[in-house]
């Protein structure tokens, strides 16, 4: 760390780069992608298959391709954007993005098709920390801090959904390829405005060598139970492979944490993950993504197959989450950020988020979307707006600039890892539901239409069902922001210590003179 200047709570930032704001522009919109192509393709994906020739069985692959490089190699990425440069690091990210999303766009086969899609996940490793931890040391000042990653948080938490809308435009009114080349020019744009505004603050890097032992380890296991939890969702949770997946992840990481331990350089110093208010962001942080993915999912299928709702329309019924989300993180978190602390904006913005979810609770074939969907989306979207732009900033607040690549990757491992288990977890439960409900109510149905009533009945049992776990979930991620989150107002947390113990609310954090 080169210089540092104490800072009281709302005090003036050091006179920084002047172009931090227009760097935000292109921090933004990189985040964007990378968030809409995680639901983008799941639109396209029925159209592909039919195109490339890809079986039943393999069309996951277009899916799993992307999570197991990217959540594998994300710890990797935020180190190495730490040793790089994070400048130099988001527009290798970004090139690298757009070329396998090129690639993708062309494929011709569906091998082809699973490669882009681990380079994109390859690439996307590198670019999601890097965006975050440049805006972790380009915005110190508490007020410039919370408008900063209040646009972040509204990106991140809202994008999916815009991803849905632009994905099925893409795909019914010209062709899936552009559901993969309308990243390039995001692409383009967000590298060339990147490289020639932002300026990355001095004495930021973190120069020692690269922990290969940690990067092996890490990724293996972040692979394997990513794969864990896709497979458990096709193959179920017995199954021998799956229980090899679990098995093997928890004793990677276990040695990558004793490794991690040991070395002088860790890939992911313990230091950061240690912190109770960091710790407690990670681990509340992933459990909300659990709920939410599973949602999405859910009610993507509730509208389109119960309900009857084209991919444009089904984009159109998730907006008011969208607008609740922007609100929550714009016009809430940012207002309160740095007046309140952390744990009474997280802890909150989970509650009313699983207020909204237990609406949902009350799902029935012909619900009302102006009765109950579009509250229930409306309350959801607004607390987690509301929880995400805090845990956002204090994921790496008063952290070591040299550490805030990882730092930031964790908040990516921790969503992309919680994203695998809800999407597993969540449709597991809702399929054996389902497929109970049938059973019991199907002998009493004899003509097929009221066979095919009985199913859609199994159908939304199914995820009503789901959505009471997802429900309990996000109560556990409320209960952990409101027990482990301890700072104060944000621009008030304490620098980075080794355990988090002894922290007080009010101590001033240092901050890199730029």
């Amino acid at each position: 760390m080169s210089e540092t200047a104490l800072k009281a709570p709302g005090a003036t930032a050091p006179s920084g780069d002047a172009n931090r704001w227009k760097a935000l522009v292109f921090i933004a919109l990189a985040q964007l992608m990378v968030v809409l192509d995680a639901t983008i393709v799941n639109i396209a994906l029925p159209a592909a298959q039919q195109d490339l020739g890809i079986s039943d069985g393999n069309k996951q692959w277009v899916i799993t391709a992307y999570a197991l490089a990217f959540g594998g190699l994300l710890l990797f990425g935020g180190r190495i954007a730490d040793l790089w440069g994070r400048k130099r690091t988001f527009v290798l990210g970004l090139a690298g993005f757009a070329a396998a999303s090129a690639l993708g766009g062309a494929a011709t086969t569906g091998a082809m098709m699973f490669g882009a899609r681990a380079l994109q996940g390859v690439f996307g490793a590198l670019l999601a920390p890097a965006a975050l931890s440049l805006l972790a040391v380009m915005f110190t000042d508490a007020k410039e801090r919370a408008k900063a990653f209040g646009i972040y948080g509204a990106i991140a938490g809202g994008g999916g959904a815009v991803g849905l809308i632009l994905g099925g435009f893409l795909t019914e009114y010209l062709d899936w390829r552009w559901t993969f080349f309308v990243n390039v020019p995001f692409a383009v744009v967000a590298a060339a405005g990147a490289y020639f505004v932002i300026r990355e603050p001095a004495g930021a890097r973190n120069r020692s060598p690269l922990d290969i032992p940690g990067v092996i380890l890490s990724t293996l296991g972040l692979v394997t139970l990513v794969y864990g939890f896709t497979r458990a969702e096709s193959d179920g949770w017995g199954d021998s492979v799956t229980v090899g997946m679990f098995v093997a992840s928890v004793v990677l990481l276990l040695a990558f944490v004793l490794v991690e331990a040991r070395v002088k350089a860790p890939l992911l110093p313990l230091r950061v993950v240690t912190d109770r208010n960091r710790g407690g962001i990670y681990l509340s942080l992933g459990l909300a993504i659990i709920g939410m993915f599973g949602l999405f999912l859910f009610l993507t299928y509730y509208l389109q197959i119960v309900k009857g709702y084209s991919p444009v329309k089904t984009g159109f019924a998730f907006l008011p989450m969208v607008a609740g989300m922007i609100t929550g993180s714009t016009q809430i978190g940012t207002r309160l950020m740095t007046r309140v602390p952390a744990r009474l904006l997280m802890g909150p913005g989970f509650l009313f988020a699983a207020f909204g979810m237990l609406l949902l609770t009350q799902l029935e074939i012909d619900s009302s979307y102006g009765a109950l969907l579009l509250p229930a989306m409306v309350l959801l979207g607004l607390g987690m707006g509301t929880a995400f732009m805090p845990a956002m900033s204090l994921a790496t607040q008063g952290v070591e600039p040299r550490d805030a690549g990882v730092a930031s990757a964790m908040v990516n491992t921790s969503q992309q890892v919680g994203g695998a288990i809800g999407t597993a977890l969540l449709n597991t439960i809702a399929s054996s539901a389902t497929t109970s409900y049938v059973k019991d109510h199907i002998a009493g149905a004899a003509a097929k239409p009221q066979q095919d009533l009985v199913k859609l009945q199994g159908m939304v049992h199914g995820y009503s069902t789901a959505i009471w776990v997802a429900v309990g979930i996000l109560a556990v991620a409320a209960l952990i922001a409101f027990t482990f989150v301890n700072a104060g107002r944000p621009g008030t947390t304490p620098a980075a210590s080794g355990s988090g113990e002894g922290i007080e609310d009010e101590v001033p954090v240092p901050v890199v003179a730029h």
